[in-house]
């Protein structure tokens, strides 16, 4: 039986951990062979060790040096890069009088400067062989969140990024998208919970009771939308932002 990503290779963001974990998984399953780049390098080798064939490589994706030569290592080591899948990102809440200029600098650094960075280095060889999938991680934050100016501002930036790349990148047979998760259960989750004074299990409890279908997301929620997006059954859709939420925000 052939997997969906036979043949290809996917690029993953953030890979060690929550969401890039559990997409690196879903993609390798389904035949990809995968590099993780994460700061962490111990942390993303030992997730590639767990996939056939994976890599993993210590990146700071805010480099652009580093992120051109690790996306050209993927390149030279695995053959191609077919699929981007922009997850990195690192929370600095706080409410708008209490963030400091660093707070500000380091998430729009991470989402937004990490995903462009990620991109243009990536359509280098996606442009070449006229074939990619860029898929960019935002969120429902996205429309605003109290206690993350930073954060949101950076996931609404990466939607207007994301549609600009479907504009420009489309004619090379490239498709760029965007998934929104809502409340997924995961360590950054967890965070905001002890944030606003909760323990985790109470916070992920009170937000399934509110969400339509009456539980929280998990990664592989996320997962499996990103690798429909990034195969080649959704090539006509582009420029689109897929939220993953459960219907909290119907």
């Amino acid at each position: 039986m052939t997997g969906r990503f036979d043949g290809r290779v996917a690029i993953v963001t953030g890979g060690a951990g929550g969401i890039g974990r559990a997409t690196a998984a879903r993609l390798a399953g389904e035949g990809a062979r995968v590099a993780i780049l994460d700061r962490a390098g111990d942390a993303a080798e030992a997730a590639a060790a767990e996939l056939p064939g994976a890599l993993g490589f210590a990146v700071d994706v805010t480099d652009a040096a580093g992120v051109d030569a690790a996306v050209d290592g993927v390149a030279a080591e695995l053959g191609s890069v077919d699929v981007l899948v922009n997850n990195a990102g690192i929370t600095r809440d706080n409410l708008l009088f209490r963030m400091g200029d660093d707070d500000w600098d380091a998430v729009i650094g991470v989402h937004l400067r990490g995903a462009f960075l990620m991109a243009r280095a990536a359509q280098r060889h996606m442009v070449a062989a006229r074939y990619g999938r860029i898929v960019s991680l935002t969120s429902v934050a996205a429309t605003g969140n109290r206690g993350q100016a930073n954060y949101s501002a950076a996931k609404a930036g990466l939607q207007g990024f994301t549609k600009t790349l479907a504009i420009e990148l489309g004619p090379f047979g490239i498709t760029a998208n965007a998934v929104g998760p809502g409340f997924i259960a995961t360590e950054m989750t967890d965070a905001t919970a002890r944030r606003v004074g909760m323990e985790p299990d109470e916070y992920r409890a009170q937000t399934a009771a509110i969400t339509p279908v009456r539980r929280v997301g998990e990664p592989a929620d996320v997962a499996a939308t990103i690798a429909w997006l990034a195969s080649e059954e959704a090539g006509f859709v582009t420029g689109q932002v897929v939220y993953v939420d459960g219907g909290l925000d119907l």
